[in-house]
């Protein structure tokens, strides 16, 4: 599994919120194993929770922005964003 870089900005990287964010991730790289690294990025402020995320395939790069007002459904969000340009990248290139 590719190591998972997090940070954030106003808000705490629980172990638990840590564990969830691994096991999504984790979710992209069994459809796609040429992920070498994945940063992600978490915010909260006033009116939303915001994830962003960028997963590095050599060649390719996907990134994704997702808000909502959970941090669990807001990830959801940014997984789906990134499966569908991963599948779309795949797709394109037939790997």
């Amino acid at each position: 599994m590719s190591p998972i870089q997090i940070s954030g900005h106003g808000i705490e990287i629980t172990p638990t919120l840590r564990d969830f964010i691994d096991k999504k991730f984790s979710h992209l790289q069994k459809h796609f194993d040429r992920i070498t690294s994945i940063h992600v990025f978490l915010n909260i402020n006033k009116l939303s929770q915001e994830a962003e995320a960028t997963v590095h395939i050599p060649g390719y790069e996907a990134s994704a922005r997702a808000d909502s007002e959970d941090m669990y459904k807001t990830i959801d969000l940014l997984i789906a964003k990134l499966l569908r340009q991963l599948d779309k990248y795949k797709g394109k290139n037939g790997k």
